[in-house]
């Protein structure tokens, strides 16, 4: 099965590419020389639940709000 995976060359081009999970280097599309697998960077996200990270505690609060308030809307017409 074919991923999309990011290769860069070289020279310094990033380029996205279907490939097999298996294939960790490619002819590079730009310039035809070998470029490598990246590795992808993992993607956190902050829980706004405990109090802990006020940032997402206020932006998870502010979207529950809008929620609501869409919700009585709807309810109400």
């Amino acid at each position: 099965m074919a991923m999309l995976y990011d290769f860069r060359c070289p020279t310094g081009t990033v380029t996205e590419l279907f490939v097999k999970s298996d294939e960790f280097s490619v002819s590079c599309p730009c310039c035809g020389e070998e470029a490598g697998r990246l590795i992808p960077s993992p993607r956190s996200v902050l829980e706004p639940f405990s109090g802990d990270f006020v940032g997402a505690t206020d932006k998870w609060a502010k979207h529950r709000e809008i929620t609501i308030a869409k919700e009585r809307k709807a309810e109400e017409g």
